[in-house]
């Protein structure tokens, strides 16, 4: 009866989630650019997708159709399915609603690791784009494009993962986590001022989520010697104040930013505390399991990636989390409705997604002029 309830509970808050902040009629986005790591594709974005898919954690993403946080954005925005930057036909039509430049394993940092792609690899094939659309439309109608269009960044996660939570990780030995935080947030800083100079004008930077409370996370703290009562925890407080430090001094940073470029509108989304609101009061949307990974193997299902759909649990909706890092659709859908309509109104600052899609792109246009 309990599991019922449950699935019962889960169903209606994920579909109050989808529904709840409907498409914006009065949208002046034009295209949805995206760049980032798995937060943004499933591993379909790349020259070697079958190769890398077989061995990747996220692997059943793309079997299970899992919508992420920008696919169910771009809903809200009113724009038809964001298509791959690898998968596009190389028509001009398929390049005026937008592209994804993610790739399921992706870092700021280029640290030189071929496993992972590194920002900058996106913003080149970003810049290539915006190239032919102006090759294609003219300088006029592809500024109009460009400046009425959404790019959205999500990244940052894997340069924790990869290079500095690991215990012999070099990068830990030589900085702080202050340290390490700021290379990162500068190096974020630099992107949006090149999108700026790009023409960009509507930018969404999304933080990262609370890496302390996924389930490798839980499963590597169970097995150290140095946490014995892992057991017990939900997360690993060390873990999130490195997030929530990186997460803070870019907010910071971002929002020095709209005062400096003052025809810009750059936002800051907080998905660490919408999760956190979420695994503190599971019950509440539907949940029923926190810690266990929907598709993995051992304890919490973080020692074992998800490598087949087999491996999968029955109903991912009672799930936080889909694997090692990854939230599940039903998380997706509610921080996807939070961010859109502004509540909780502290996940994005200084406003929400829905008020940033139908600020109209004339007064960004005359504040350009005016200056």
């Amino acid at each position: 009866m309990w599991n019922l309830l449950l699935r019962l509970s889960s169903f209606f808050f994920i579909t109050l989630a989808l529904v709840g902040g409907e498409t914006q009629s009065n949208s002046s986005v034009s295209a949805l650019f995206i760049l980032g790591d798995s937060s943004v594709n499933c591993g379909n974005n790349g020259p070697f997708n079958n190769f890398l898919h077989d061995r990747s954690s996220i692997y059943p993403c793309v079997g299970f159709k899992t919508r992420l946080l920008p696919d169910l954005l771009g809903d809200k925005l009113g724009l038809p399915m964001i298509p791959p930057f690898y998968g596009q036909n190389g028509s001009i039509e398929g390049l005026l609603s937008g592209l994804n430049f993610g790739s399921s394993q992706a870092t700021i940092m280029n640290t030189g690791n071929l496993a992972f792609q590194a920002l900058n690899h996106q913003l080149r094939q970003l810049y290539e784009t915006l190239q032919m659309l102006q090759m294609q439309l003219g300088q006029t109608k592809s500024s109009e494009l460009v400046q009425s269009s959404l790019f959205y960044i999500s990244l940052g996660k894997d340069d924790y993962i990869q290079h500095f939570l690991h215990k012999f990780s070099s990068l830990r030995h030589k900085y702080s986590g202050g340290a390490f935080a700021h290379i990162l947030v500068q190096q974020m800083i630099r992107v949006v001022k090149d999108l700026y100079n790009a023409n960009a004008r509507k930018i969404i930077v999304i933080g990262i989520g609370p890496l302390g409370c996924a389930p490798r996370a839980l499963w590597e703290s169970y097995n150290s010697t140095a946490h014995t009562n892992a057991d017990d925890r939900y997360c690993v407080q060390e873990i999130n104040e490195l997030i929530l430090q990186y997460n803070a001094m870019l907010s910071e940073h971002l929002l020095d930013l709209n005062y400096e470029l003052f025809d810009a509108q750059i936002i800051f989304c907080d998905i660490y505390q919408g999760m956190l609101q979420i695994i503190n009061n599971p019950k509440r949307y539907g949940f029923s399991d926190v810690r266990r990974a929907c598709c993995g193997l051992g304890r919490y299902g973080g020692m074992v990636g998800c490598v087949s759909k087999e491996m999968a649990c029955d109903d991912p909706s009672l799930h936080v989390w889909w694997d090692f890092y990854n939230p599940t659709e039903g998380v997706n859908s509610l921080l996807a409705n939070w961010t859109w309509s502004g509540q909780p109104s502290y996940l994005c600052q200084p406003m929400d997604i829905k008020h940033l899609a139908s600020s109209s792109a004339e007064h960004l246009n005359q504040a350009a002029r005016s200056d």
